[in-house]
């Protein structure tokens, strides 16, 4: 994206405090504050490759899965290691988001201390604990501006520009047989879900910073077009749903307050209407996949290991911290539901956790006055919520908790530092009288 970030662009908003005569934007009775330093969107990134995955398509160039779980682990050792580098004075900001997702880590070593889903559960656990603490040395710069969404929409387009590079060498190995000819990553194996929730997240954050200005038509168009036909080419239902609902719900948000935002609400209304009219049996062809009618209502097949899933008896110990971190699998078969994983996985208690990590952040977003970063934030938090159904990872290091953790920097207050202390001004002492000392 181009054009550098800005702490508040509102009229009246936090960024645009009073300053006293000859000051230069300090506002008025505070320091200033040290901006983020570049190596935090470093961090970003590396904390993205970690939870880009291991499994998916067949590369152009195979890739062992050893070498490709390596690489990510590795990368979240190093976004620890460069994080508590530039945060070496621990300061963080305490919230409820981080501070529930380290309580999530109690049901998940529970759990998992039993080995029921062997050692790499305790792996698991571990790679969660390094995510959440990097989570906390980020915290320091979450001031409620949009620089950790700029940081989102550079990485996950960076991420989508290898997909159609992939795509662009190897047409075949980029849209398999095995897939149904759905895109996938051809140079990282990326699934037709990674690939449309990456583009559904950056479409949905690149049209919001365009309503409210903070970036130029052309480079939202790049991002937007590209994004957009990817999307369309990985055939991922969820993903287009969680936009559409997801970017309305922000966009409404906008409505009362914002002309650009209502300008734009006509003008998608308008253009749905007439691609429905106009498309409707490309459109129905496009969402149903080819597949039949009975396949469809049964949710591809998930509907059939949820059932199973919630029909396997448990103990009073499974049922309230769960069997331990695996890999969102149940009978060989992934779970594909965030809720029924996390209940697996960490029980009745992780579950409450999760809901409660909705609750909060929707809470907040509510009671917050209307604005380009409440917008965003309501996008990000609704779209995870959608996708939740048919995606699995809320309850482990995952791209939904990214996401989570980006509306989580829009929703904190903006840290102002207290001001210095006033130098004590020497009193003049004026001739021909006695100090207060010397008279007797």
């Amino acid at each position: 994206m181009a054009g550098n970030p800005r702490h508040d662009g509102t009229p009246g908003g936090p960024g645009a405090t009073g300053t006293r005569p000859g000051a230069t934007g300090t506002p008025t009775g505070a320091e200033p504050r040290p901006g983020t330093p570049k190596a935090v969107g470093i961090v970003w990134g590396l904390l993205v490759l970690n939870t880009l995955g291991s499994a998916g398509a067949k590369t152009i160039v195979p890739l062992p899965r050893s070498l490709i779980q390596m690489v990510t682990m590795g990368a979240l050792v190093a976004a620890f290691a460069l994080a508590l580098a530039l945060n070496l004075r621990l300061r963080v900001r305490p919230g409820a988001y981080v501070s529930l997702l380290t309580l999530l880590l109690v049901p998940s070593v529970i759990s998992s201390a039993y080995l029921e889903s062997g050692f790499g559960a305790l792996f698991r656990c571990t790679r969660l604990a390094l995510f959440v603490g990097t989570l906390w040395l980020l915290s320091r710069w979450w001031d409620g501006g949009l620089t950790f969404v700029r940081h989102h929409i550079r990485i996950y387009f960076a991420v989508l520009g290898s997909v159609a590079a992939g795509a662009v060498v190897s047409p075949g190995a980029a849209m398999p047989e095995l897939y149904g000819g759905r895109l996938v990553g051809a140079l990282w194996p990326l699934t037709p879900p990674q690939i449309g929730q990456y583009a559904a997240v950056i479409i949905g954050l690149t049209v919001l910073l365009l309503v409210g200005r903070r970036t130029d038509r052309a480079s939202a168009a790049v991002v937007i077009v590209l994004s957009f036909v990817l999307l369309a080419l990985t055939h991922t239902r969820t993903a287009t749903l969680g936009l559409l609902i997801g970017l309305t719900l922000a966009i409404g948000s906008l409505v009362m307050t914002s002309a650009a935002a209502r300008r734009f609400f006509a003008w998608a209304v308008l253009i749905a209407v007439v691609a429905a009219v106009a498309f409707n049996s490309a459109l129905q062809a496009w969402f149903l996949r080819g597949q039949s009618q009975e396949n469809f209502s049964n949710l591809t097949g998930r509907a059939k290991v949820w059932d199973a899933l919630l029909a396997a008896p448990r103990t009073g110990s499974e049922q309230l911290f769960g069997v331990g971190l695996g890999d969102k699998s149940y009978g060989g078969l992934p779970i594909d539901n965030s809720w029924l994983a996390v209940y697996h996985e960490q029980g009745l208690t992780g579950t409450a956790l999760v809901v409660a990590v909705f609750v909060v952040l929707g809470g907040v977003a509510l009671l917050r006055p209307p604005s380009l970063h409440r917008a965003c934030a309501i996008f990000l938090i609704s779209y995870c919520a959608i996708a939740s159904y048919t995606e699995a990872g809320l309850g482990d290091a995952s791209p939904y908790l990214l996401h989570l953790a980006v509306a989580a920097s829009l929703l904190a207050a903006p840290a102002v530092t207290a001001p210095p202390p006033t130098p004590a001004v020497p009193r003049r002492r004026l001739p021909g009288r006695a100090r207060e000392s010397e008279v007797t």
